[in-house]
């Protein structure tokens, strides 16, 4: 696990490096001085150094030399570039955890040449207000230690589930792309309550909290939604009619349908590759 000696290096601080880092700093996972991030902005690094307190340089060797630990987070279409300049520096020691989209374990594997372990990480943009869904899988030479690092940095930023690599897809499908869904939700509950005269910042206040709170409920109760669902529903009320008029109208089949196309376009993605 990370202690008090152990080093980071974040490559790439964008909005999900950036986002990593402040769960990291925020659960004091290591000491500031023990962290350093990388980029392409030396204006963009010194601002966010300064905010964290941590090291920063725009040479991907220099912060890759004395880390335990190496998180890649850059876009897939670079990550490639990026490794290949950088796995002769590696040691077979230093972890490398990834959250690339589409790009497996395997392949970063190959593209370093060597038998460092590789961890795969699939979070969500809800990592950015500590409420994020990661999931995680490991690669060919990564083992238990390797998988609870991960867990203890991903869970600073929220939830952390352990799934096979084969399953990343799905994962992308419902939590990666799911917070689009559940926008469109809200902003539709929101549209609802317009319709029948609610000043918008109301209904919009109002539509975002009940589906945090309904969330919360599955979470911290383990119920199955069905049987929080019934507790709402009065004979002859309101709910019913408006659960029956969503059932005709197959917002139940829409929904899997979105997880499954999803799931379908990241397989085609990861497979051009």
């Amino acid at each position: 696990m990370l202690n008090s000696d152990s080093q980071i290096a974040i490559l790439g601080t964008g909005n999900m490096g950036g986002c990593l880092l402040g769960g990291i700093r925020r659960a004091s996972l290591v000491p500031p001085n023990q962290i350093i991030i990388t980029g392409q902005r030396a204006d963009h690094l010194n601002s966010i150094a300064d905010e964290w307190g941590v090291n920063w340089t725009i040479d991907n060797h220099k912060a890759i030399s004395n880390a335990d630990v190496i998180m890649i987070c850059l876009k897939p279409q670079t990550i490639e570039r990026v490794v290949e300049k950088i796995c002769g520096s590696l040691k077979k020691s230093q972890l490398i955890i990834t959250i690339a989209a589409g790009v497996t374990t395997a392949q970063i594997t190959e593209m370093i040449s060597n038998e460092n372990p590789v961890v795969r990480v699939m979070p969500n943009i809800a990592s950015l207000v500590d409420e994020g869904a990661a999931a995680i899988a490991i690669g060919r030479y990564a083992n238990e230690e390797h998988k609870n690092i991960a867990a203890q940095i991903f869970e600073a930023v929220g939830r952390v589930v352990f799934v096979k690599e084969s399953l990343l897809d799905a994962v992308t499908g419902l939590s990666g792309s799911g917070p689009a869904y559940i926008y469109m939700v809200i902003e539709a509950l929101s549209d609802g309550g317009v319709k029948m005269g609610l000043p918008r910042d109301v209904a919009m206040d109002l539509a975002a909290q009940t589906v945090l709170g309904a969330a919360r409920l599955i979470q911290e109760t383990g119920q199955h939604p069905a049987v929080l669902r019934d507790q709402v529903l009065t004979p002859g009320g309101t709910t019913i009619a408006a659960v029956h008029d969503l059932e005709i109208r197959g917002l139940r089949s829409m929904l899997i349908s979105a997880v499954e196309t999803a799931t379908q376009r990241s397989r085609e993605l990861r497979d051009r590759k």
